[in-house]
């Protein structure tokens, strides 16, 4: 084994750059020696020492044409997470910076504390307690969002520390295959959320491209495998076809006087995939898209072969991207655009210069290519730097890491939309932005006192999605501020966590007894509409980690606190005893629907008087033959009970709902043409049916008619019923939408 981790690390020393001076690869072999003495003994799930995954990590980053500082952080960078080596140890023999790039990567072994659910004081230790499997999953994910999160905020600082961690997961993948098959499917999907878009961020295709592939073959081995297949058995005839183009490509532009590098494009397995995804067609109809690559000396050269290619070839209508004079955000220059070629099917082209490569293949860390020395920073990268930290300028503001990762995933990985200004600047937005989201953009103020917009020239509404080349203009207010129901999700008004992020700014700058008061009054409201009754706000409050209802109510009415949040948590309890003050907690065994207590498989109704649904605190009445049929605590029937009826109670809960409910919902509006129309269609978009409907319109003399409609719609539970209420109450002319107690008699 000693002589394979030396050839290992004689071949990283052979692929060092060659503007390494001495000193750098003196450092570069302390670095090795101590990592190689920390982890001695040490094996990976494939039975080889473990030092040998901090070579290849290290390798990565070589040739790559990374500095040493950053190839021997690479060696070092599993060193204080998983041996005796600590942080103050590197900086003592390596410096600051290698002890830095280390820590930025270097996994958190514990949560950090919040000072809402720390119960102890600073003196105090935490009890030592068992965890169950859940909660031990629960703690791992926990972890493993507080350490994306401090790797994104030390890539803010220095973005090598998020290339170290891309060389890490990318030798990771490669090495995948040995670990146990949940983990693997874990791990990939997690690749590919985070990593590979992370990469493209960056503008480094190299390692997307892989990462994109290696996690597929994990995450969807099926079609993995099916399309691997499929091309393998076609590659003999493809690899002829595109060297018969190379040659006819070669004889055009050599008879224009060009000198051009030409070479074929590679099939990426992934990227196969998501174009039969995205154009739903099958692998038949994508195979014989073809692709090659054109380097070429300068700028001028790039149009120049632009025109010939069009010139001996028909190109294809809508296929033609500037690339070059419109860089996309991540920096990324060339020219795209397909021909139909002599054999009659298409031909897809990529015209650029070298360095214009080596920015598309390195992306960020292409500047430190063939740099002298490695130090000197040019201008384009300062200003990929200075992009990548406006992108995350909202981060100190959030908190709370699965919602700090949450928002990179949106606002930072997401395809973007590009749209323009009245003055014709570009704004680059995640895709799927609303005006609201381009008006903070522009500008707080802008944003805070938006009241309409219009796109093109025409007034659209504020939940209008935004799409490339539109041009915006945002209609403001002298007076007022945002409102609170954009942080609604439920309405789809705002997409990024930049606007999210300012408007509970704006909100947690108002008095804190105004907040009180709101929030108090907005979860009486939702409680009221969704017709929830006696919840103890002091059980509901501790669940959410707050010490008192009142700091819950603070933090919903300034918009720290999402009234989803609190929806979802009531409709996901298997239970809803808690939160009721009249019932103890019990064991209960589940069932399809409601589970109860002590009688494993009794046949269930729910009761029509007051149908019930999941999350709302129930009872079951044993009947004579009919099994339990099921009531809210709360209902009629229930509270008139004689004492004697009461004997028949049981106690049951709401198991995993395995269908919808049927709920009466009351829905009060200004009546106008089309109304049911446009309730029916958002019922239809959102998946519910209509069970029963009833409309009264009330005439009125000298003001508007009224409608007063009446509706049976079947919901999975609570939160459904919340969201489906929330976006009947935005719809033009409704004044109220709210469950009703009872039917609809």
């Amino acid at each position: 084994m000693k002589v394979e981790q030396a050839i290992n690390f004689e071949q990283l020393i052979q692929n060092l750059p060659e503007y390494y001076t001495e000193f750098d690869r003196d450092m570069v072999r302390r670095a090795y020696e101590l990592a190689a003495q920390a982890h001695l003994g040490q094996k990976r799930h494939s039975g080889e020492p473990y030092i040998n995954h901090c070579v290849a990590v290290a390798s990565i980053l070589a040739e790559m044409r990374m500095p040493s500082d950053v190839v021997a952080a690479a060696l070092l960078h599993d060193t204080v997470e998983d041996t005796e080596v600590t942080l103050e140890q590197l900086r003592l023999q390596f410096g600051q910076t290698i002890a830095n790039l280390v820590d930025g990567v270097t996994k958190l072994d514990s949560l950090p504390r919040v000072s809402r659910s720390d119960h102890f004081g600073e003196d105090e230790e935490q009890p030592e307690v068992a965890l169950t499997p859940e909660q031990l999953s629960r703690r791992k994910k926990q972890l493993t969002t507080e350490t994306m999160r401090k790797t994104f905020l030390a890539m803010n600082d220095d973005v090598r520390v998020v290339l170290i961690k891309l060389a890490d997961r990318l030798h990771n993948m490669r090495t995948l295959g040995y670990a146990r098959p949940e983990k693997q499917k874990r791990i990939a999907q997690e690749t590919l959320d985070i990593y590979a878009p992370l990469a493209n961020r960056l503008g480094i295709w190299q390692i997307k491209w892989e990462l994109e592939d290696l996690s597929f073959r994990y995450v969807n081995p099926e079609k993995y495998k099916e399309i691997a297949e499929q091309l393998a058995d076609r590659r003999s005839t493809r690899e002829e076809q595109i060297e018969e183009i190379i040659k006819n490509l070669s004889r055009v532009l050599k008879q224009a006087g060009i000198q051009a590098e030409i070479s074929g494009r590679p099939k990426h397995i992934y990227s196969i995939y998501r174009k039969m995804i995205q154009k739903g067609k099958s692998f038949e109809m994508v195979r014989d898209i073809r692709g090659v690559r054109l380097l070429v000396a300068d700028i001028p050269a790039c149009y120049s072969t632009l025109g010939i290619i069009h010139n001996h070839w028909r190109p294809i209508p809508g296929e033609f991207d500037d690339y070059i004079a419109a860089p996309k955000d991540n920096f990324y220059q060339s020219l795209h655009t397909a021909v139909i070629y002599d054999d009659g099917k298409p031909l897809e082209v990529q015209i650029r210069t070298h360095e214009m490569h080596q920015n598309a293949e390195y992306g960020i860390a292409a500047h430190w290519r063939y740099k002298e020395g490695g130090t000197r920073r040019d201008p384009k990268y300062e200003q990929h730097i200075r992009w990548l930290r406006s992108m995350m300028e909202w981060r100190q503001d959030v908190s709370d890491a699965q919602e700090f990762v949450d928002s990179m995933k949106t606002d930072v990985f997401e395809d973007r939309v590009y749209v323009f200004t009245p003055k014709g600047d570009i704004i680059d937005l995640p895709a799927g932005s609303t005006p609201i989201d381009f008006a903070y953009h522009v500008h707080t103020d802008v944003g805070h006192h938006c009241r309409g917009a219009k796109v093109d020239g025409k007034l659209v509404t504020l939940d209008y999605v935004l799409k490339t080349g539109q041009r915006v203009e945002i209609l403001t207010s002298k007076q007022g501020g945002p409102s609170r129901d954009w942080l609604n999700p439920s309405l789809g008004l705002v997409k990024t966590q930049r606007a999210r992020t300012k408007i509970r700014l704006w909100f947690k700058k108002q008095d804190r007894e105004q907040n009180l008061a709101q929030g108090r009054a907005m979860l009486e409201r939702e409680f009221r509409r969704l017709g929830l009754s006696d919840i103890n706000l002091e059980t509901l409050a501790r669940k959410l980690e707050y010490k008192t209802p009142d700091e819950m109510f603070v933090d919903l009415g300034c918009g720290d606190l999402s009234m989803s949040r609190i929806v979802n948590l009531i409709s996901e309890q298997e239970t809803s005893d808690e939160l009721v003050a009249s019932a103890p907690k019990a064991e209960t065994t589940s069932s399809d629907a409601v589970s109860v207590v002590g009688l494993r498989g009794l046949l269930t109704t729910t009761a029509r008087c007051c149908n019930p649904t999941p999350g709302d605190p129930i009872v079951g009445y044993i009947t004579r033959g009919r099994g339990a049929t099921i009531h809210r605590q709360d209902c009629p029937n229930v509270l008139r009970a004689t004492l004697k009826e009461r004997e028949r109670f049981v106690k049951v809960s709401w198991g995993k709902p395995t269908r919808t409910y049927p709920v009466p919902i009351r829905v009060t509006a200004f009546d106008r043409q089309g109304l049911m129309g446009d309730i029916s269609n958002l019922l239809n978009g959102e998946g519910v049916n209509i069970a029963d409907v009833k409309v009264k319109v009330n005439h009125g003399h000298e003001k508007a008619d009224t409608a007063d409609i009446r509706l049976v719609v079947e919901v999975r539970d609570i939160a459904h019923l919340s969201r489906v209420l929330t976006r009947i109450e935005n719809l033009p002319n409704v004044l109220d939408a709210q469950r009703m107690r009872g039917n609809l008699s």
